[in-house]
Protein backbone atom coordinates (compact mmCIF):
# COMPACT_ATOMS: atom_id res chain seq x y z
CA UNK A 1 0.00 0.00 0.00
CA UNK A 2 1.14 3.48 -0.92
CA UNK A 3 1.61 6.32 1.70
CA UNK A 4 2.31 10.08 0.08
CA UNK A 5 3.86 11.59 3.12
CA UNK A 6 2.80 15.11 2.22
CA UNK A 7 -0.98 14.56 3.27
CA UNK A 8 -0.44 14.06 7.13
CA UNK A 9 -3.02 14.48 9.69
CA UNK A 10 -3.46 13.81 13.05
CA UNK A 11 -6.38 12.28 15.29
CA UNK A 12 -8.09 14.93 17.95
CA UNK A 13 -11.02 12.35 19.28
CA UNK A 14 -12.06 8.68 18.80
CA UNK A 15 -16.05 8.06 19.65
CA UNK A 16 -16.77 4.74 19.39
CA UNK A 17 -15.70 3.43 15.77
CA UNK A 18 -15.19 6.95 14.36
CA UNK A 19 -12.04 8.57 14.82
CA UNK A 20 -11.55 12.70 13.84
CA UNK A 21 -8.60 13.53 11.92
CA UNK A 22 -7.29 17.52 11.46
CA UNK A 23 -4.88 18.48 8.56
CA UNK A 24 -2.96 21.28 8.71
CA UNK A 25 -2.34 21.03 5.40
CA UNK A 26 -3.70 19.34 1.86
CA UNK A 27 -6.55 17.03 2.77
CA UNK A 28 -7.36 13.79 1.50
CA UNK A 29 -9.94 12.71 -1.05
CA UNK A 30 -13.22 11.17 0.19
CA UNK A 31 -12.81 7.61 0.87
CA UNK A 32 -9.27 7.14 1.30
CA UNK A 33 -7.62 5.06 3.34
CA UNK A 34 -5.50 6.38 6.06
CA UNK A 35 -2.99 4.26 7.85
CA UNK A 36 -0.08 5.08 10.92
CA UNK A 37 2.97 6.17 9.52
CA UNK A 38 5.27 3.55 10.50
CA UNK A 39 2.72 0.33 9.63
CA UNK A 40 -0.15 -0.41 8.63
CA UNK A 41 -1.79 -2.00 11.35
CA UNK A 42 -4.86 1.03 11.54
CA UNK A 43 -6.89 1.69 8.62
CA UNK A 44 -8.86 4.65 8.94
CA UNK A 45 -11.51 5.17 5.71
CA UNK A 46 -12.40 8.61 5.31
CA UNK A 47 -16.34 8.83 5.65
CA UNK A 48 -17.30 12.43 5.64
CA UNK A 49 -15.92 16.12 6.63
CA UNK A 50 -16.67 17.44 10.14
CA UNK A 51 -15.38 20.71 9.66
CA UNK A 52 -12.72 22.81 8.00
CA UNK A 53 -9.76 20.33 7.24
CA UNK A 54 -10.95 18.14 9.91
CA UNK A 55 -12.39 14.72 8.61
CA UNK A 56 -14.72 11.81 10.27
CA UNK A 57 -12.63 8.48 9.81
CA UNK A 58 -14.30 4.91 10.06
CA UNK A 59 -12.22 2.88 12.02
CA UNK A 60 -11.37 -0.28 9.89
CA UNK A 61 -8.54 -1.96 11.84
CA UNK A 62 -6.56 -1.00 15.01
CA UNK A 63 -8.30 0.72 16.85
CA UNK A 64 -6.88 0.07 20.12
CA UNK A 65 -3.88 1.55 19.25
CA UNK A 66 -5.66 4.90 18.60
CA UNK A 67 -5.23 8.24 20.58
CA UNK A 68 -5.03 11.89 20.47
CA UNK A 69 -2.26 13.49 18.95
CA UNK A 70 -1.28 10.24 16.71
CA UNK A 71 -0.17 10.81 13.41
CA UNK A 72 -1.73 8.97 10.49
CA UNK A 73 -1.07 9.48 6.28
CA UNK A 74 -3.10 8.89 3.58
CA UNK A 75 -2.56 5.97 1.21
CA UNK A 76 -4.27 8.16 -1.77
CA UNK A 77 -5.94 4.58 -2.51
CA UNK A 78 -9.68 3.49 -1.27
CA UNK A 79 -10.70 0.49 0.23
CA UNK A 80 -10.21 -2.78 -2.04
CA UNK A 81 -12.00 -6.05 -2.38
CA UNK A 82 -10.50 -9.36 -4.45
CA UNK A 83 -12.42 -10.20 -6.87
CA UNK A 84 -12.80 -12.74 -9.87
CA UNK A 85 -13.63 -16.12 -10.12
CA UNK A 86 -11.53 -16.94 -7.17
CA UNK A 87 -14.20 -15.87 -4.91
CA UNK A 88 -16.44 -18.11 -6.01
CA UNK A 89 -17.50 -21.23 -3.37
CA UNK A 90 -15.52 -18.93 -1.09
CA UNK A 91 -16.88 -16.69 2.25
CA UNK A 92 -15.22 -12.93 2.86
CA UNK A 93 -14.84 -10.03 4.71
CA UNK A 94 -14.81 -6.55 3.17
CA UNK A 95 -10.96 -6.69 3.73
CA UNK A 96 -10.90 -9.82 1.27
CA UNK A 97 -9.97 -11.96 4.30
CA UNK A 98 -11.15 -15.84 3.49
CA UNK A 99 -13.54 -16.25 6.70
CA UNK A 100 -14.49 -19.84 6.00
CA UNK A 101 -11.85 -21.82 6.88
CA UNK A 102 -10.19 -22.74 3.91
CA UNK A 103 -6.86 -21.53 1.67
CA UNK A 104 -6.44 -17.33 1.64
CA UNK A 105 -8.37 -15.66 -1.36
CA UNK A 106 -5.78 -15.59 -4.12
CA UNK A 107 -6.92 -13.04 -6.98
CA UNK A 108 -4.79 -10.66 -8.55
CA UNK A 109 -7.98 -8.57 -9.55
CA UNK A 110 -9.23 -6.11 -7.25
CA UNK A 111 -12.04 -3.38 -7.10
CA UNK A 112 -12.62 -0.46 -4.94
CA UNK A 113 -16.17 -0.75 -2.93
CA UNK A 114 -17.00 2.74 -4.07
CA UNK A 115 -17.78 2.60 -7.61
CA UNK A 116 -19.81 4.73 -10.05
CA UNK A 117 -22.82 3.18 -11.56
CA UNK A 118 -23.28 2.28 -15.16
CA UNK A 119 -23.71 5.46 -17.25
CA UNK A 120 -27.32 5.59 -19.11
CA UNK A 121 -26.55 4.52 -22.55
CA UNK A 122 -25.39 1.29 -20.73
CA UNK A 123 -28.42 0.42 -19.29
CA UNK A 124 -30.23 -2.50 -20.24
CA UNK A 125 -34.49 -1.71 -19.67
CA UNK A 126 -35.69 -5.03 -21.50
CA UNK A 127 -37.48 -6.95 -18.58
CA UNK A 128 -39.17 -10.56 -18.26
CA UNK A 129 -40.59 -13.16 -15.77
CA UNK A 130 -37.86 -15.46 -14.46
CA UNK A 131 -39.17 -18.43 -13.28
CA UNK A 132 -38.27 -19.80 -9.36
CA UNK A 133 -40.33 -22.42 -9.20
CA UNK A 134 -42.07 -21.18 -6.16
CA UNK A 135 -45.55 -20.97 -6.54
CA UNK A 136 -46.34 -17.83 -4.51
CA UNK A 137 -43.76 -16.33 -6.21
CA UNK A 138 -44.15 -16.85 -9.34
CA UNK A 139 -47.97 -16.68 -9.82
CA UNK A 140 -48.67 -13.30 -7.63
CA UNK A 141 -45.13 -11.51 -7.59
CA UNK A 142 -42.70 -12.43 -10.06
CA UNK A 143 -39.36 -12.12 -10.07
CA UNK A 144 -38.03 -9.64 -13.07
CA UNK A 145 -34.75 -10.91 -14.61
CA UNK A 146 -32.83 -7.69 -13.95
CA UNK A 147 -34.99 -6.82 -11.62
CA UNK A 148 -35.14 -6.04 -7.68
CA UNK A 149 -37.98 -8.26 -5.60
CA UNK A 150 -37.76 -7.45 -1.87
CA UNK A 151 -38.47 -9.91 0.69
CA UNK A 152 -40.79 -7.44 3.76
CA UNK A 153 -41.31 -9.17 7.06
CA UNK A 154 -40.44 -9.24 10.79
CA UNK A 155 -38.10 -11.31 12.42
CA UNK A 156 -38.61 -14.92 12.12
CA UNK A 157 -41.01 -15.45 9.75
CA UNK A 158 -38.67 -17.03 6.95
CA UNK A 159 -36.83 -14.20 4.71
CA UNK A 160 -33.73 -16.11 5.09
CA UNK A 161 -34.96 -19.17 3.84
CA UNK A 162 -36.97 -17.59 1.24
CA UNK A 163 -33.50 -15.98 -0.42
CA UNK A 164 -31.76 -19.53 0.28
CA UNK A 165 -34.43 -21.39 -2.00
CA UNK A 166 -34.46 -19.08 -4.61
CA UNK A 167 -30.49 -18.94 -5.33
CA UNK A 168 -30.87 -23.01 -4.98
CA UNK A 169 -34.05 -23.24 -7.42
CA UNK A 170 -32.46 -21.37 -10.14
CA UNK A 171 -28.90 -21.69 -9.93
CA UNK A 172 -29.36 -25.38 -9.54
CA UNK A 173 -32.81 -26.33 -12.10
CA UNK A 174 -32.19 -27.54 -15.43
CA UNK A 175 -34.90 -25.39 -17.23
CA UNK A 176 -32.89 -22.08 -16.69
CA UNK A 177 -29.12 -23.49 -17.80
CA UNK A 178 -28.20 -21.70 -20.44
CA UNK A 179 -24.83 -20.84 -22.83
CA UNK A 180 -24.37 -17.69 -21.03
CA UNK A 181 -22.22 -17.46 -17.87
CA UNK A 182 -24.29 -17.05 -14.31
CA UNK A 183 -23.19 -16.58 -10.85
CA UNK A 184 -24.37 -15.52 -7.40
CA UNK A 185 -23.48 -12.88 -5.11
CA UNK A 186 -24.48 -13.10 -1.09
CA UNK A 187 -24.24 -10.33 0.93
CA UNK A 188 -24.68 -11.01 4.72
CA UNK A 189 -25.47 -7.58 6.34
CA UNK A 190 -25.91 -7.37 10.14
CA UNK A 191 -27.74 -11.08 10.37
CA UNK A 192 -26.59 -13.82 13.07
CA UNK A 193 -22.79 -15.34 11.53
CA UNK A 194 -25.28 -18.67 12.65
CA UNK A 195 -27.15 -18.20 9.56
CA UNK A 196 -24.67 -17.71 7.45
CA UNK A 197 -22.94 -20.60 8.66
CA UNK A 198 -25.65 -22.89 7.92
CA UNK A 199 -26.11 -21.30 4.32
CA UNK A 200 -22.70 -22.11 3.55
CA UNK A 201 -23.10 -25.80 4.39
CA UNK A 202 -26.53 -25.64 2.79
CA UNK A 203 -25.41 -24.56 -0.79
CA UNK A 204 -21.97 -26.57 -0.38
CA UNK A 205 -24.21 -30.01 0.23
CA UNK A 206 -26.69 -28.60 -2.91
CA UNK A 207 -23.70 -28.62 -5.30
CA UNK A 208 -24.77 -24.38 -5.28
CA UNK A 209 -21.74 -23.00 -3.80
CA UNK A 210 -19.13 -23.22 -6.34
CA UNK A 211 -21.23 -20.69 -8.35
CA UNK A 212 -21.72 -18.36 -5.46
CA UNK A 213 -19.28 -15.62 -4.07
CA UNK A 214 -20.14 -14.68 -0.21
CA UNK A 215 -19.19 -11.94 1.94
CA UNK A 216 -20.38 -11.68 5.33
CA UNK A 217 -20.22 -8.37 7.88
CA UNK A 218 -22.38 -9.93 10.63
CA UNK A 219 -24.14 -8.30 13.28
CA UNK A 220 -21.28 -8.94 15.63
CA UNK A 221 -19.07 -6.03 13.28
CA UNK A 222 -19.11 -2.50 13.53
CA UNK A 223 -21.50 -0.75 12.49
CA UNK A 224 -18.18 0.86 9.85
CA UNK A 225 -18.08 -2.88 8.50
CA UNK A 226 -21.62 -3.33 8.67
CA UNK A 227 -22.47 -0.81 6.38
CA UNK A 228 -19.61 -1.14 3.79
CA UNK A 229 -20.22 -5.00 3.98
CA UNK A 230 -22.75 -4.12 1.20
CA UNK A 231 -21.10 -2.08 -1.12
CA UNK A 232 -18.37 -4.22 -1.42
CA UNK A 233 -20.99 -7.25 -2.63
CA UNK A 234 -21.83 -4.81 -4.63
CA UNK A 235 -18.32 -4.52 -6.48
CA UNK A 236 -18.25 -8.13 -6.46
CA UNK A 237 -21.49 -8.13 -8.73
CA UNK A 238 -20.30 -5.66 -10.64
CA UNK A 239 -17.14 -7.90 -11.53
CA UNK A 240 -18.99 -10.55 -12.96
CA UNK A 241 -21.58 -8.25 -14.66
CA UNK A 242 -18.54 -6.15 -16.35
CA UNK A 243 -15.63 -8.71 -16.93
CA UNK A 244 -17.22 -11.98 -17.26
CA UNK A 245 -19.98 -10.73 -19.21
CA UNK A 246 -22.12 -13.14 -16.78
CA UNK A 247 -25.61 -12.82 -15.53
CA UNK A 248 -25.33 -12.36 -11.62
CA UNK A 249 -28.28 -12.91 -9.29
CA UNK A 250 -27.43 -11.43 -6.41
CA UNK A 251 -29.09 -11.13 -2.65
CA UNK A 252 -28.37 -9.31 0.32
CA UNK A 253 -29.71 -10.20 3.97
CA UNK A 254 -30.47 -7.71 5.33
CA UNK A 255 -31.25 -4.25 3.55
CA UNK A 256 -32.50 -2.93 6.78
CA UNK A 257 -29.20 -3.82 8.75
CA UNK A 258 -27.46 -1.21 6.09
CA UNK A 259 -29.61 1.58 6.43
CA UNK A 260 -29.18 0.61 10.78
CA UNK A 261 -25.70 0.72 10.30
CA UNK A 262 -25.81 4.09 8.74
CA UNK A 263 -27.69 5.56 11.41
CA UNK A 264 -25.42 4.36 13.89
CA UNK A 265 -22.60 5.92 12.22
CA UNK A 266 -24.22 9.23 11.80
CA UNK A 267 -25.17 9.92 15.21
CA UNK A 268 -21.86 9.47 16.04
CA UNK A 269 -20.98 11.76 13.52
CA UNK A 270 -23.34 14.09 14.99
CA UNK A 271 -25.50 14.17 12.01
CA UNK A 272 -28.62 15.78 12.62
CA UNK A 273 -31.31 13.07 12.38
CA UNK A 274 -34.45 12.50 10.06
CA UNK A 275 -37.90 11.36 10.15
CA UNK A 276 -37.80 8.33 12.93
CA UNK A 277 -34.34 9.16 13.93
CA UNK A 278 -33.07 7.80 10.74
CA UNK A 279 -29.85 9.82 9.13
CA UNK A 280 -30.88 12.52 6.88
CA UNK A 281 -28.51 10.97 4.12
CA UNK A 282 -30.90 7.86 4.27
CA UNK A 283 -32.08 8.26 0.89
CA UNK A 284 -29.01 9.18 -1.04
CA UNK A 285 -27.17 5.89 0.28
CA UNK A 286 -29.76 3.71 -0.98
CA UNK A 287 -29.70 5.34 -4.25
CA UNK A 288 -26.11 4.91 -4.43
CA UNK A 289 -26.40 1.18 -3.50
CA UNK A 290 -29.70 0.20 -5.84
CA UNK A 291 -28.32 2.05 -8.68
CA UNK A 292 -25.29 0.17 -8.88
CA UNK A 293 -27.15 -3.20 -8.97
CA UNK A 294 -28.69 -2.57 -12.71
CA UNK A 295 -28.37 -4.44 -16.25
CA UNK A 296 -25.82 -2.99 -18.11
CA UNK A 297 -23.29 -4.25 -20.85
CA UNK A 298 -25.65 -6.93 -22.08
CA UNK A 299 -25.63 -8.45 -18.88
CA UNK A 300 -28.33 -9.29 -16.34
CA UNK A 301 -27.98 -8.47 -12.34
CA UNK A 302 -31.38 -9.63 -10.86
CA UNK A 303 -31.38 -8.86 -6.71
CA UNK A 304 -33.47 -10.25 -4.34
CA UNK A 305 -33.42 -8.46 -1.08
CA UNK A 306 -34.47 -9.40 2.47
CA UNK A 307 -35.80 -6.35 4.37
CA UNK A 308 -36.43 -6.59 8.09
CA UNK A 309 -39.43 -4.58 9.38
CA UNK A 310 -38.67 -3.26 12.90
CA UNK A 311 -41.82 -4.25 15.01
CA UNK A 312 -43.62 -5.49 12.20
CA UNK A 313 -44.21 -1.61 10.94
CA UNK A 314 -44.14 -1.56 7.27
CA UNK A 315 -44.47 2.32 7.46
CA UNK A 316 -41.17 2.87 9.37
CA UNK A 317 -38.81 5.35 7.08
CA UNK A 318 -35.74 2.92 7.10
CA UNK A 319 -38.34 0.06 4.96
CA UNK A 320 -39.94 2.57 3.01
CA UNK A 321 -36.76 4.39 1.66
CA UNK A 322 -36.34 1.21 0.08
CA UNK A 323 -39.66 0.64 -2.06
CA UNK A 324 -39.04 2.89 -4.56
CA UNK A 325 -36.07 0.55 -6.24
CA UNK A 326 -38.14 -2.58 -6.36
CA UNK A 327 -39.97 -3.99 -8.97
CA UNK A 328 -41.79 -7.29 -7.19
CA UNK A 329 -42.53 -6.92 -3.89
CA UNK A 330 -43.38 -9.25 -1.33
CA UNK A 331 -44.68 -9.18 2.40
CA UNK A 332 -44.24 -11.79 4.81
CA UNK A 333 -47.25 -12.11 7.74
CA UNK A 334 -46.62 -13.05 10.67
CA UNK A 335 -50.58 -13.90 11.56
CA UNK A 336 -49.94 -16.35 8.27
CA UNK A 337 -46.75 -18.21 9.69
CA UNK A 338 -49.05 -18.93 12.86
CA UNK A 339 -51.59 -20.03 10.99
CA UNK A 340 -48.61 -22.71 9.61
CA UNK A 341 -48.63 -21.89 6.04
CA UNK A 342 -45.51 -21.57 4.41
CA UNK A 343 -43.73 -19.61 3.14
CA UNK A 344 -46.10 -17.24 5.19
CA UNK A 345 -46.56 -14.44 2.68
CA UNK A 346 -49.13 -12.23 2.41
CA UNK A 347 -50.72 -12.46 -0.97
CA UNK A 348 -52.80 -9.44 -0.98
CA UNK A 349 -50.06 -7.61 0.05
CA UNK A 350 -47.54 -9.06 -2.90
CA UNK A 351 -47.39 -7.69 -6.24
CA UNK A 352 -44.76 -6.99 -9.35
CA UNK A 353 -44.96 -4.37 -11.86
CA UNK A 354 -44.45 -7.46 -14.16
CA UNK A 355 -48.09 -8.47 -13.31
CA UNK A 356 -49.49 -7.52 -16.58
CA UNK A 357 -50.80 -9.04 -19.92
CA UNK A 358 -48.05 -7.75 -22.05
CA UNK A 359 -45.34 -9.47 -19.66
CA UNK A 360 -47.04 -12.72 -18.38
CA UNK A 361 -49.73 -13.44 -20.89
CA UNK A 362 -53.60 -13.20 -20.46
CA UNK A 363 -53.70 -16.26 -19.26
CA UNK A 364 -52.02 -15.82 -15.95
CA UNK A 365 -53.16 -12.22 -15.42
CA UNK A 366 -56.91 -13.65 -15.38
CA UNK A 367 -55.94 -16.39 -13.26
CA UNK A 368 -53.98 -13.68 -11.02
CA UNK A 369 -57.28 -11.09 -11.09
CA UNK A 370 -59.81 -14.06 -10.49
CA UNK A 371 -58.07 -15.45 -7.57
CA UNK A 372 -56.79 -11.72 -6.05
CA UNK A 373 -61.08 -11.20 -6.24
CA UNK A 374 -61.77 -14.21 -4.55
CA UNK A 375 -59.11 -14.07 -1.72
CA UNK A 376 -60.87 -10.49 -1.18
CA UNK A 377 -64.09 -11.50 -0.97
CA UNK A 378 -63.19 -14.10 1.62
CA UNK A 379 -61.34 -12.07 3.64
CA UNK A 380 -64.72 -9.54 4.06
CA UNK A 381 -66.54 -12.91 5.13
CA UNK A 382 -63.72 -14.21 7.93
CA UNK A 383 -65.39 -12.47 10.53
CA UNK A 384 -68.62 -13.39 10.13
CA UNK A 385 -67.42 -17.07 9.61
CA UNK A 386 -65.46 -16.40 13.18
CA UNK A 387 -69.06 -15.22 14.86
CA UNK A 388 -71.19 -18.01 12.99
CA UNK A 389 -69.46 -20.35 11.27
CA UNK A 390 -68.97 -21.40 7.69
CA UNK A 391 -71.90 -23.49 7.55
CA UNK A 392 -74.12 -20.54 8.00
CA UNK A 393 -72.88 -19.00 5.07
CA UNK A 394 -74.88 -18.59 2.05
CA UNK A 395 -74.34 -21.01 -0.69
CA UNK A 396 -72.52 -18.29 -3.05
CA UNK A 397 -70.33 -17.12 0.36
CA UNK A 398 -69.68 -20.92 0.96
CA UNK A 399 -68.18 -21.72 -2.21
CA UNK A 400 -65.93 -18.37 -2.53
CA UNK A 401 -64.82 -19.26 1.35
CA UNK A 402 -63.74 -22.58 0.30
CA UNK A 403 -62.24 -21.44 -3.12
CA UNK A 404 -60.16 -19.01 -1.36
CA UNK A 405 -59.29 -21.35 1.21
CA UNK A 406 -57.66 -23.66 -1.52
CA UNK A 407 -56.18 -21.17 -3.18
CA UNK A 408 -54.17 -20.27 -0.23
CA UNK A 409 -53.59 -23.83 1.13
CA UNK A 410 -52.45 -24.66 -2.31
CA UNK A 411 -50.00 -21.54 -2.31
CA UNK A 412 -47.79 -23.68 0.38
CA UNK A 413 -44.63 -25.66 -0.82
CA UNK A 414 -41.80 -27.75 0.75
CA UNK A 415 -38.97 -25.85 0.42
CA UNK A 416 -35.49 -27.96 -0.57
CA UNK A 417 -33.42 -26.05 1.69
CA UNK A 418 -35.52 -26.96 4.46
CA UNK A 419 -35.82 -30.67 4.33
CA UNK A 420 -34.25 -31.68 7.08
CA UNK A 421 -36.14 -29.08 9.39
CA UNK A 422 -39.90 -30.36 8.22
CA UNK A 423 -39.49 -34.16 7.13
CA UNK A 424 -40.44 -32.95 3.72
CA UNK A 425 -39.56 -33.65 0.27
CA UNK A 426 -38.79 -30.12 -1.66
CA UNK A 427 -40.88 -29.49 -4.60
CA UNK A 428 -40.07 -27.36 -7.52
CA UNK A 429 -43.94 -26.04 -9.49
CA UNK A 430 -43.32 -24.96 -13.11
CA UNK A 431 -45.48 -22.12 -13.30
CA UNK A 432 -47.87 -23.29 -16.38
CA UNK A 433 -48.97 -25.77 -13.44
CA UNK A 434 -49.85 -23.26 -10.73
CA UNK A 435 -51.94 -20.87 -13.76
CA UNK A 436 -53.46 -24.31 -14.72
CA UNK A 437 -54.09 -25.85 -10.59
CA UNK A 438 -55.56 -21.94 -9.79
CA UNK A 439 -58.05 -21.94 -12.93
CA UNK A 440 -59.32 -25.10 -11.81
CA UNK A 441 -60.31 -23.89 -8.30
CA UNK A 442 -61.55 -20.32 -9.83
CA UNK A 443 -63.73 -22.49 -12.11
CA UNK A 444 -65.15 -24.72 -9.24
CA UNK A 445 -63.59 -27.94 -10.63
CA UNK A 446 -62.03 -28.99 -7.57
CA UNK A 447 -65.33 -27.81 -5.29
CA UNK A 448 -65.93 -31.34 -4.18
CA UNK A 449 -62.55 -31.65 -2.42
CA UNK A 450 -61.26 -31.06 1.13
CA UNK A 451 -59.16 -27.71 1.23
CA UNK A 452 -56.77 -29.48 3.39
CA UNK A 453 -56.08 -31.90 0.11
CA UNK A 454 -54.26 -28.75 -0.98
CA UNK A 455 -51.64 -27.94 1.84
CA UNK A 456 -47.98 -28.59 1.26
CA UNK A 457 -48.44 -30.08 -2.39
CA UNK A 458 -46.85 -29.22 -5.94
CA UNK A 459 -48.66 -30.05 -8.35
CA UNK A 460 -52.78 -30.89 -8.41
Amino acid sequence: MTKNNNIQGTIVSVIGEIAEVKFTGQGPKLYDILVDSKNDDIKLHVFSSSEKNTYYCLILAGKHRLHRGKKVISTGEQLMIPVGKEALGRVMNIFGAAIDGLSPLTSEKKYPIFRPSPKYNQIATKKEVWETGIKVIDFFAPLVRGGKMGFFGGAGVGKTILLSEILHNIVTMKHDRQKKKKYSVFAGVGERIREGHELFHELEERGVLKYTAMIFGPMGDNASLRFLTALAASSLAEYFRDEEQADVLFFIDNVFRFAQAGMELATITKNIPSEDGYQSTLASEMASFHERLISANGSYVSTVEAIYVPSDDLLDSGVQAIYPYLDSIVTLSRDVYQEGRLPAIDILSSTSSLLSPEFVGEKHYEAVIAALQSLKKAQGLERMVALVGESELSLENRLIFRRAKMIKNYMTQPFFVAEKQSGRKGIYVPLSKTVETIQKIIEGKFDGKDPTEFFMVGEI
